[in-house]
């Protein structure tokens, strides 16, 4: 994977990360830091599917995997509509581990870019979800 890529994918979960540390410290409020929070993990998930919109189009495969690249941006959406709740984040969670499954037995890259790429998302993943859970219980 290229370098850019890890340190941008790094840099991808500062929001993740620094929003629930900002409602815990006081400098930001709790629903504040939720509604910023779920905004940008639903931004952030229709991004996904751009992967698999680039991979289909680039390799002519027409079939399934071109319209699920649309479900991230219309799960994304959805969730924006729901509005900044626990049931919100978990429905992002669970799609963020989704969209990691269906990458890692769909993707038609290079197999050494696949095998990077899904571990670089597998770390990145592990701590969006860990993130999600966390402003669950800071809402609880």
């Amino acid at each position: 994977m290229p370098y850019p890529a890890v340190v941008l994918g790094i840099a991808g979960l500062i929001p993740f990360i620094g929003l629930p540390l900002l409602a815990v410290s006081g400098h930001l409020g709790m629903y504040e830091a939720m509604h910023y929070f779920t905004l940008y993990s639903a931004v952030l998930l229709s991004f996904f599917g751009g992967v698999h919109w680039y991979d289909a189009i680039a390799n002519r495969n027409t079939g399934h995997q071109l319209y699920v690249a649309m479900l991230p941006t219309i799960i994304g959406w959805i969730c924006l509509i729901l509005g900044s709740d626990i049931r919100t984040l978990g429905i992002l969670s669970v799609s963020y581990l989704a969209v990691l499954i269906y990458d890692k037995f769909t993707l038609a890259l290079p197999k050494d870019l696949v095998l990077s790429y899904t571990t670089l998302r597998i770390g990145l993943t592990t701590v969006v979800v860990l993130a999600h859970a966390f402003m669950i219980f800071l809402l609880k």
